[in-house]
């Protein structure tokens, strides 16, 4: 179940991950941390940003952006410039990207992890939530 995020989580994992979210993203996660995205075509399940604020955020948010990210980029295939933001539970994710700059674009791609791929799925997180 997803609850409100205080805006420093985010900062702290934009520092850890060297990289800047985008605002409608951030806007979207301080009112839900994770929570499902659902679409006509898929069905994910959003990372959290880690919750440090109590012990009951922090097992809730355990499997937050940074860690699964990390994660992302040992496989093969991963973009370096990619964010893992959320899973179909099939191992496909979904991530935000950047142009080497570390700022993130608002748009939102799926990528196949069978085939090393990704596609644009939509132009922000606002054309998929709710």
């Amino acid at each position: 179940m997803p609850f409100p995020i205080d805006e420093k989580y985010i900062k702290e994992t934009e520092s850890e991950l060297n990289v800047e979210f985008p605002t409608e993203f951030k806007n979207r996660m301080i009112k839900s941390n994770g929570g499902e995205l659902v679409t006509d075509e898929f069905e994910f399940e959003l990372y959290p940003f880690f919750d440090k604020s109590d012990r009951k955020r922090i097992s809730r948010t355990c499997n937050h952006i940074g860690l699964e990210t990390k994660n992302a980029l040992e496989w093969n295939g991963f973009p370096k410039n990619g964010i893992a933001i959320g899973s179909d539970g099939f191992g496909n994710l979904v991530i935000l990207t950047h142009n080497g700059d570390g700022i993130l674009t608002d748009e939102i791609h799926f990528w196949n992890h069978e085939i090393g791929q990704m596609q644009k799925i939509a132009e922000s997180i606002n054309e998929l939530d709710e």
